[in-house]
């Protein structure tokens, strides 16, 4: 569904509501994947959803409820229940007043037509251009392609009308060797970009580079992160820049901003402008987003905020709130590490002993305060010894606070996209010292 057919379909839905004021929020996702295994395609799925959100506001009362429908009756009802909701729920003191007319400049490129058309054969051509890569190594690969278009109208009775819309295309591949596997992933917004043939090769290389991997000594090393492994890692701080984790005490910056928690050389950004993330340049309350410096060279800066914490703190909304009502407060939608000035291959080449790693699998929270996470290394974790790979290393469990890895890490100067997670982020690789592994495994 296009904007203009969300946006007549939201003045609908505010004509039919009975609520003395009412929102809508109106998704829409149109979504394909390809799915293979052993180099064989072996699923093929698509769906379509578009979703009304109404939210029915009456004093200081709130409601909400969602449908599929887009028959005025099934519209009706919904906003009905929503009211009916509203009158049955408690008074919010946080709730802030809905929004009136913005005005909102979306960056250009966020959505591709060649995206949101891609065929089944679009997708399966570049996964025959993974398993010809394969299948030259003698491995077989197993993963996805995915293209997807999705689209977000927010309207108010106040006089609020916005829309965004944006594709998305991704490959996600992991190589298979008789003794050791490989990764790589792509995401992009047009998906004529994919190169199936490109991540095939670095799946395949790393399979073969990790062929009978051998056991290392548990404890502190150092390592090479790359950045499909840091951008998961890095994800479980998002929470953290949350104004509301910063009020309640459970972020790290709860212990003061203007205070040093990284290093020097870390400066962390949400910006939804970015080459890279080309977002939504509002937020679900109708609030322009602000780009944020989060931490300036290892100093913490900000928190992101939505009306009512920008309230609370007395400083400038920055536009991260989420659809009200919500538990989470405002979130950061991506986080960007300023990248460094050696690339990935010179920092390897400047290790004397360490770790290279690819992927982490598994992360877990084990002390959100001290921002402690645990988890595995999977497909593909290398020995690095006098600036060279020399082979594979059984994947370690690893417990590592992520602060700690910023106050001694040194970024790479390739910034890449990644995802699969809750956050995105863009991230260059990084080289971290004293990453504490705690066990080893058997494969």
């Amino acid at each position: 569904m296009q904007a203009r057919e969300r946006e007549a379909l939201a003045r609908r839905v505010l004509d039919l509501s009975p609520a003395p004021a009412t929102e809508v929020c109106i998704f829409d996702e149109d979504s394909a994947l390809t799915r293979f295994t052993h180099n064989s395609i072996h699923q093929n799925v698509a769906q379509q959803n578009l979703t009304v959100r109404i939210r029915a506001v009456e004093g200081k009362h709130q409601g909400v409820a969602s449908c599929d429908a887009l028959d005025a009756p099934g519209l009706r009802r919904t906003a009905e229940r929503a009211l009916e909701i509203a009158r049955l729920s408690p008074e919010d003191a946080e709730m802030a007043p809905l929004a009136s007319a913005g005005t909102f400049t979306a960056p250009t490129g966020a959505f591709v037509s060649a995206t949101a058309q891609a065929s089944a054969q679009r997708r399966a051509d570049v996964a025959e251009a993974i398993f010809a890569r394969m299948e030259a190594h003698g491995q077989w690969g197993a993963g996805f392609v995915t293209t997807a278009s999705s689209g977000v109208t927010l309207a108010t009775s106040a006089g609020l009308l916005a829309s965004y819309d944006a594709t998305d295309a991704g490959i996600n591949v992991k190589a298979n060797a008789s003794n050791s596997t490989g990764f790589a992933e792509q995401h992009v917004r047009d998906q004529r970009a994919l190169d199936g043939s490109a991540a095939g090769r670095r799946a395949a290389e790393k399979a073969r580079s990790g062929s009978d991997p051998r056991a290392v000594e548990v404890g502190d090393w150092t390592v090479i992160v790359e950045p499909a492994a840091f951008g998961e890692l890095l994800s479980y701080l998002a929470q953290h820049f949350s104004a509301q984790s910063y009020v309640d005490g459970s972020s790290f910056l709860s212990d003061g901003l203007d205070r040093p928690y990284a290093g020097e050389n870390v400066t962390i950004r949400d910006d939804y402008a970015h080459p890279e993330v080309l977002g939504m340049p509002f937020d679900f309350e109708g609030s322009p987003t602000r780009p944020v410096t989060l931490i300036d060279r290892g100093v913490g800066r900000h928190v992101v905020t939505d009306r009512y914490y920008a309230a609370r703190l007395n400083v400038e909304n920055t536009g991260h709130a989420l659809p009200a009502p919500n538990a989470y407060g405002p979130q950061p939608r991506t986080l960007i590490l300023e990248p460094g000035t050696k690339s990935r291959d010179e920092l390897i080449a400047q290790t004397k002993r360490g770790l290279l790693i690819t992927r982490f699998w598994y992360i877990r929270p084990v002390d959100q305060r001290q921002t402690i996470v645990t988890g595995m290394t999977r497909d593909g974790t290398f020995l690095i010894e006098n600036g060279c790979i020399s082979g594979g290393v059984r994947n370690m469990r690893f417990n590592q606070s992520i602060l700690g890895a910023l106050r001694a890490c040194e970024p790479a100067r390739e910034l890449v996209r990644t995802g699969g997670y809750a956050y995105q982020c863009v991230v260059p690789a990084v080289k971290i010292e004293r990453f504490h592994f705690s066990s080893g495994t058997e494969f």
